[in-house]
């Protein structure tokens, strides 16, 4: 998600070999500069980055452990803006949220993502509001989010958006809503008609936060027009949608800093859980390509069941995993998001999450072939993959639609599998697990998987 910018730094402080070097810390800084710039970080931006950087680094003696603590210093505070970080809910439920944007935002989307994430990783329950009546289409889109993330939805395409927000506040109140999120009207432009609509929209609903979607794509004009929203409405914080789109990531860098209210959260992937906390000192950990094993652990524990896990974990050491269990572990994961993103927050693996770019777990061929040939499968199959005799596959592949060879594969990477789960779970499974790491990242495949 990071890549080029993690890269930049990475290759900044590889120009710092020796201590007291100061024509290497200048290399460095001109390196940084430049990585910076291409990326679309603001040039103000830049140069106090820069400026703090040289000055701090210095000041502590130029080696390159204080130019890289130098560097995460200023990052955390250039990426910190006053006001709240991530979700904050209010005193009294429910917490109501205007969300803003520019058409094309990706704000309908977002409006669902937020949707998502409130209701699987915070266990809320979410009342989401159609007031965006000029998009045609917008209503029945975000009618089908609602239909597929499992929250509720007020919308009427016949009635005034002012209407609408007063009948979903009456509804969150009475049935004991605990967020309310409003999706209003976008905006091409800057559009005087429907910022008025806005404000009346805002004076009826009383928001806790108004947030902004930008999609970072647009870089410096995301920049503009939040700030225009912010003199206009009064925005609490920003959202950036296509954030896994936008190659350079720069406009991230600067947005909080420029506009004056932090930046909340990032859209990183297509799929609904693709939704990250924008946390100022863990994704400065991620741009230095050290993880998140803070985010990552709340996002695990958020969506996968203790009872669960350690009844699979018993299970994997028995060597006793089957069929269902791998369907189940497939749901399970569909909740993280993108394996990239999920791969990104591991320290060191930032290698591997470039690889697993256009991975999708859910709709990749292997996957949807595995899926097709489980469902073939009776009962007794599915909890017993020892019973898989010739006449056994024969069947499972026909009414899979698969050859023998394909299902005789893929039993036979599945059996590789379960006996690697099998030992990484036993003594000494880090180790093992930390090899095959490095193997990956070396470019060689997973042993045994072939």
């Amino acid at each position: 998600m990071f890549d080029k910018l993690t890269d930049s730094f990475q290759n900044a402080v590889n120009k710092i070999r020796f201590q007291d070097d100061e024509k290497a810390l200048k290399k460095a800084l001109a390196e940084l500069k430049k990585s910076l710039l291409k990326s679309d970080v603001h040039h103000k931006v830049v140069k106090e980055l820069i400026s703090s950087v040289e000055r701090d680094t210095k000041k502590q003696g130029i080696g390159k452990d204080n130019f890289l603590k130098a560097l995460h210093d200023e990052l955390v505070k250039i990426l910190t803006a006053k006001g709240n970080q991530g979700f904050v809910f209010a005193s009294k439920p429910p917490t109501v949220v205007l969300m803003t944007g520019l058409q094309g935002s990706g704000k309908t989307t977002t409006t669902g993502k937020l949707a998502y994430m409130l209701k699987e990783m915070k266990k809320k329950k979410v009342l989401v509001v159609a007031a965006d009546l000029q998009r045609l289409a917008a209503v029945e889109q975000l009618r089908q989010i609602t239909e597929q993330i499992g929250v509720d939805l007020v919308a009427d395409e016949n009635a005034k958006p002012e209407e609408i927000v007063k009948e979903a506040l009456k509804k969150a109140e009475k049935e004991l809503y605990d967020v309310v999120l409003i999706d209003t009207a976008g905006r091409l432009a800057i559009d005087e008609e429907l910022m008025q609509e806005l404000k009346r929209v805002k004076d009826i609903a009383n928001p806790d936060e108004i947030f902004y979607v930008a999609d970072a794509m647009t870089g410096m004009d995301a920049v503009r027009t939040a700030n225009t929203f912010k003199e206009k409405i009064g925005i609490t914080g920003v959202i950036l949608s296509k954030f896994d789109a936008d190659s350079k990531g720069g406009v991230s860098l600067g947005i909080a800093h420029q506009v004056g209210v932090p930046l909340r959260f990032i859209g990183s992937g297509e799929k609904m859980p693709d939704l990250d906390p924008f946390i100022p000192d863990r994704i400065v950990s991620r741009l230095m390509g050290a993880g998140d094993i803070e985010g990552l652990a709340e996002k695990t524990s958020a969506v996968i069941d203790e009872k669960t896990a350690k009844k699979m974990s018993r299970k994997i050491k028995k060597g006793q995993f089957n069929f269902n269990d791998f369907l189940e572990q497939m749901e399970q994961m569909k909740k993280l998001g993108s394996m990239k993103s999920i791969m990104s927050m591991i320290p060191g693996m930032s290698g591997i999450a470039k690889q697993l770019d256009n991975v999708d777990l859910e709709n990749s061929e292997e996957v949807k072939q595995i899926k097709a040939m489980i469902s073939s499968m009776t009962p007794k199959e599915r909890e017993n993959p020892d019973l898989m005799n010739n006449s056994r596959r024969r069947r499972i592949a026909q009414g899979a639609g698969l050859s023998q060879v394909q299902v005789n594969r893929i039993l036979k990477q599945f059996k590789n599998a379960a006996k690697m789960a099998k030992r990484l779970s036993g003594k000494g499974g880090m180790k093992q697990m930390q090899e095959i790491m490095k193997q990956m990242q070396n470019g060689g495949g997973i042993p045994g998987m072939r």
